[in-house]
């Protein structure tokens, strides 16, 4: 479903896209996730069909270790960075009330450490789902930007790539719409501290996304095969993403829509700044 949202767009928007493997958890990827994932989009056609739309290579997290590195010790000399010994369980839900901000938690292995992040909301107009006001403060507390495991986290390595990659438009999933507003935040803390130079703010657009019929949302790295299957069962690449397509309603109902003219499902969207809240 991503890949119709991301092709489709940067083809109507006269765009290109950046291919990223966000595998900063080193505990759960596998490059067997990796692979599956070119082999559907290469499979589907977005690989091969117009590579005018993107750009050549695979930017992967893990072979930037040092970039984000030096963005936390830009960090730690602007904003108050310390250690945490907190489990999931101390915690108790997504919003982690400080309990270690004061503590001078010894920075060793099996600790994380968390950004102190000031009160305030941000604002932002996503592009489907229209006016955003969130406040990280209160949605999940002082920010993990390294885990308990040593690794970098999807919050602080997405945020330092959106800016040394330029990206001008995100186009993710509705699940992931409560991480914006920490990462505009974060954003803003990185170019304070000189991390990084200032960039514009990408937009947003948050897409619905396809569930199973368990009830989850379709993913690789939870053993669903939603592509695979349908290639299984004879269904051609045309066919697969109509059928996408029509069950988050870019179509009235299922008919083949090749990679190549998925960003006709776009075109004419961004006449009005009402237009793709309206699709």
């Amino acid at each position: 479903m991503n890949a119709i949202y991301v092709w489709g767009l940067a083809g109507a928007l006269g765009g290109s896209v950046v291919l990223r493997v966000e595998d900063h958890d080193r505990v759960r990827s596998r490059d067997e996730f990796e692979r599956a994932i070119l082999e559907d989009l290469d499979w589907l056609g977005f690989l091969r069909t117009d590579t005018r739309r993107t750009r050549q290579g695979v930017d992967r997290q893990s072979e930037h270790d040092d970039v984000y590195a030096l963005a936390l010790d830009r960090l730690r000399a602007r904003f108050h960075v310390y250690s945490c010994d907190c489990s999931r369980t101390d915690i108790g839900g997504e919003c982690y009330t400080g309990r270690c901000r004061d503590r001078r938690v010894p920075e060793r292995p099996g600790t994380g450490l968390r950004l102190q992040l000031a009160d305030g909301t941000e604002h932002f107009d996503d592009l489907l789902l229209g006016p955003q006001a969130q406040s990280p403060a209160d949605q999940c507390g002082d920010l993990l930007v390294r885990d308990r495991h040593g690794q970098w986290t999807y919050q602080f390595a997405v945020t330092i790539d959106d800016l040394r990659q330029r990206i001008t438009l995100v186009a993710r999933g509705a699940d992931l719409l409560s991480s914006t507003g920490r990462q505009l935040r974060l954003a803003r803390m990185l170019v304070e501290a000189g991390a990084s130079p200032r960039r514009p703010t990408p937009c947003y657009l948050h897409h619905p996304l396809i569930f199973g019929d368990d009830g989850l949302k379709l993913s690789k790295s939870t053993g669903s095969a939603g592509v695979r299957a349908m290639r299984q069962q004879g269904l051609s690449p045309p066919e697969v993403i109509g059928e996408a397509a029509a069950a988050v309603g870019l179509i009235a109902r299922p008919r083949p829509v090749s990679a190549a003219d998925v960003e006709s499902l776009f075109t004419g969207a961004f006449e009005d700044e009402e237009g793709l809240r309206t699709r």
